[in-house]
């Protein structure tokens, strides 16, 4: 007596194509009826894709091949197996075949008790490849469009001050605020990890606390942020609302790029490993200083990473590294700063006030405060909730006062010039990075000429 196992899937997609689990398993029946095959069991797994083995009932299916417990495996339609090539003929070969157990697909009328059915499955099996991967790209499609036309493609987890609102980023006035707070801060001189801190004492978003360090540098390198959707290493103008202006941005990689973050060390991963990196460039071949035992020594000279070698012949020369760091801090020290105009930074404000999201909040805390009383709801259960609207509450209001009052004097240059000698002779090493990041575009080293260009 032949014991056949009927294997049964169902997509969301499939359900629109009339291969519901009823649809199959009657058909299913009726054929085994038809051929006086017992079905031991039917296995089914409804809203799992074919693109992947790892579904319940196929898995179940394979152990009891393995028991010998089945004789034979009955389908409705190839793909219902399987939509991948690979994973068709494996499971065919390596499970059915080998613990001889034949397979019948019914719509397509073959078994591989025959060679013609073996070679039958082979060449069906390529055209479920193909609808496969035809799928994935109208989604693909589907996605670049979307970019295309502005639109945000995360789906419901959006981005630290936007929330996804039908289909759309919308700004949510209070993570933005911590947006651009967190963009001025770094970009004013303040560390990854000097502006983490900060953020996760002072704020939370919708996901909780600033978890990480990470999720700061992720966020001041993530250009959504200035209005634009990137997909696929392209970016599109988007229609969502920017939170902070496209020059703050620019001035924040510039930043990064004059950082030359290294992984130097294996609890600083990403530390610069000299006071100059990222900043010096050989005068001769145009190629970028790095350390080298000590010394700053041009990578066409050094060969160190071919990547950054730009002229094999060129042999400009070192310069040992405390040299270097303390030709440049005299330089910048002795700079004579004249009053000028300030250059501010350009601020995209708030196109409205808080004052509706402050209205929200009070309507909020008296809707709380007004289940405790009439519900008998105990203050722990609901304080926490309170305290996060409360702390809202007052971050609202003090950068409405903050825009309330935006008439501040430059600082004096001669202020300037004794803070930043001072930061320049007695700060750490990462401070006065951050200081000759800001003032120093590129040094330009030719032989004994020192060049320092600013910005």
């Amino acid at each position: 007596m032949i014991k056949g196992a009927c294997y049964v899937r169902v997509s969301t997609d499939n359900q629109l194509e009339n291969y519901s689990i009823e649809e199959q398993t009657d058909r299913l029946q009726a054929y085994c009826r038809a051929r006086d095959i017992t079905v031991a069991e039917f296995y089914t797994d409804g809203g799992y894709s074919g693109g992947s083995t790892n579904r319940p009932a196929l898995q179940q299916l394979l152990r009891d091949i393995r028991s010998g417990e089945i004789n034979l495996v009955i389908v409705y339609k190839l793909d219902r197996l399987s939509r991948s090539q690979k994973d068709t003929l494996t499971l065919i070969e390596d499970h059915f075949l080998a613990n001889h157990v034949d397979f019948i697909s019914i719509s397509e009328n073959f078994d591989t008790s025959t060679p013609f059915g073996r070679a039958m499955i082979g060449i069906l099996s390529v055209f479920a490849q193909l609808e496969k991967e035809q799928i994935t790209e109208r989604f693909m499609m589907g996605k670049i469009g979307r970019a295309k036309n502005g639109l945000f493609h995360g789906g419901g987890n959006a981005p630290t001050g936007y929330d996804y609102i039908n289909g759309r980023l919308i700004i949510n006035e209070y993570e933005a605020l911590q947006i651009r707070e967190l963009f001025e801060r770094f970009a004013e001189g303040c560390s990854i990890h000097s502006c983490w801190k900060y953020m996760q004492a002072h704020y939370t978003t919708k996901y909780g606390a600033w978890k990480s360090e990470t999720l700061v540098r992720n966020i001041l390198k993530n250009r959504l942020y200035t209005g634009y959707i990137t997909f696929n290493h392209k970016t599109y103008k988007g229609i969502h609302e920017p939170i902070i202006s496209e020059e703050l941005f620019c001035r924040v990689q510039d930043i990064f790029r004059h950082a030359g973050e290294v992984r130097d060390s294996h609890n600083h991963p990403f530390r610069a490993s000299t006071l100059l990196s990222g900043l010096v460039y050989c005068g001769k071949c145009g190629a970028r200083y790095h350390r080298e035992h000590g010394n700053y020594s041009c990578y066409s000279r050094t060969k160190a990473d071919s990547r950054y070698v730009t002229d094999p012949e060129c042999r400009n020369r070192k310069w040992k590294i405390g040299e270097l760091d303390l030709a440049v801090i005299d330089c910048i020290t002795r700079l004579h700063f004249e009053e000028t105009k300030p250059a501010s930074i350009a601020r995209i404000q708030p196109s409205k006030d808080y004052s509706r999201r402050l209205a929200e909040i009070e309507r909020q805390i008296s809707r709380l405060i007004e289940l405790c009383r009439l519900e008998n709801i105990p203050i722990p259960g609901i304080s926490q909730k309170l305290n996060a609207l409360a702390a809202e509450k007052n971050a609202l209001l003090d950068a409405s006062r903050k825009l309330s009052d935006q008439s501040v004097s430059p600082p004096e240059p001669a202020k300037f010039c004794d803070r930043l000698t001072c930061l320049l002779t007695g700060g750490t090493r990462e401070e006065k990075r951050d200081c000759l990041s800001h003032i120093i575009d590129k040094i330009v080293l030719n032989d004994e000429n020192i060049q320092v260009i600013l910005k």
